[in-house]
């Protein structure tokens, strides 16, 4: 097998979304970079969606499927969940994943809820965890809790402690930023009024804040989400430098609204805390363009820029 330690891995994702398509149209824009990536997928799927630039190394994945644009299949599903399969076990410098279904991986077996528990997967090494990290510029949030229904969070100190861990130690190993200054979003209206609306910050957040600041991680308290979230957007969204270095969000949407609010054509989901940095666009799989040539490539710009830049 190729060695591919210096390379950017690229997945085109579901075929049937518009993952080939804005994979090849960011690598016609990045073309004189084209030497740094190997694309892993199948050549009729690339094929149905343009043309990539002369000499991509392309490591060519059977797929006997059709391309059924907009559709979950049980074979577009399988092919998504190869390719991640590929890319784990080549184990290139940097991952870069397009779009995939979850509804259709589930159709073909593959229960996961999304890529970055497959990866978790398949680079899990010992205690380590993948964890979502999401970037529009220098506004960067990170994902406590991720693909979970609400009635089922639950947050603990444990938890918190060690998801910070990872963030903190990804800045000190991959940024240059080595004290990083991180917000910490409460999970309560007004982060609990003293416990009147909820004991997770007075019980849970901040212990662990004030534990993680002794071990010399710049962490503050919990602050009501309202208020760091609408501060960050008006700072992203007026190209202000953002007063912290990354936002903890306790769920989903509390992270996610604000981060896509702020730019969802440049906004990057990075996975972290693995061995190999994924980052992927933070948009789906787009069924209702899929296959009109219509799909924007500028997240997936944006997740490539920032695997090389990480």
């Amino acid at each position: 097998m190729n060695n591919y330690s210096d390379k950017i891995a690229i997945t085109t994702g579901d075929p049937n979304g518009i993952g080939a398509e804005i994979v090849i149209k960011a690598l016609n824009k990045l073309n004189s970079l084209k030497d740094k990536f190997v694309i892993v997928s199948n050549k009729k799927v690339l094929n149905l969606n343009g043309k990539l630039p002369d000499g991509v190394e392309i490591i060519d994945l059977p797929y006997s499927g059709n391309v059924n644009a907009g559709c979950d299949t049980a074979e577009g599903g399988d092919f998504s969940f190869r390719q991640l399969e590929t890319v784990c076990s080549i184990k290139p410098a940097k991952i870069v994943t397009a779009p995939v279904s979850k509804k259709a991986m589930h159709l073909a077996g593959h229960i996961f809820n999304g890529q970055t528990e497959v990866l978790e997967y398949f680079l899990k090494k010992g205690n380590s965890h993948a964890e979502m990290l999401f970037l529009c510029n220098d506004f960067r949030v990170l994902l406590l809790t991720r693909h979970i229904a609400l009635r089922d969070i639950n947050i603990t100190y444990d938890l918190v402690c060690s998801k910070v861990r990872t963030l903190n130690n990804f800045f000190t190993e991959h940024t240059n930023i080595k004290t990083p200054h991180i917000a910490l979003c409460a999970l309560n209206p007004h982060a609990g009024e003293n416990g009147i609306l909820g004991r997770e910050e007075t019980d849970v957040l901040n212990p662990a804040a004030a534990s993680l600041r002794a071990e010399g991680i710049n962490i503050d308290d919990a602050v009501s989400a309202d208020i760091l979230m609408a501060n960050a957007l008006r700072h992203s969204i007026q190209n202000i430098k953002q007063p912290y270095d990354c936002y903890v969000a306790m769920y989903h949407d509390q992270g996610l609204i604000p981060v896509k609010a702020a730019g969802r054509d440049i906004a990057v989901n990075m996975t972290i805390g693995l061995d190999i940095v994924r980052t992927s666009p933070a948009h789906g799989t787009a069924y209702d363009i899929a296959g009109k040539g219509v799909a924007s490539e500028e997240s997936m710009i944006s997740a490539i820029n920032a695997a090389m830049n990480v």
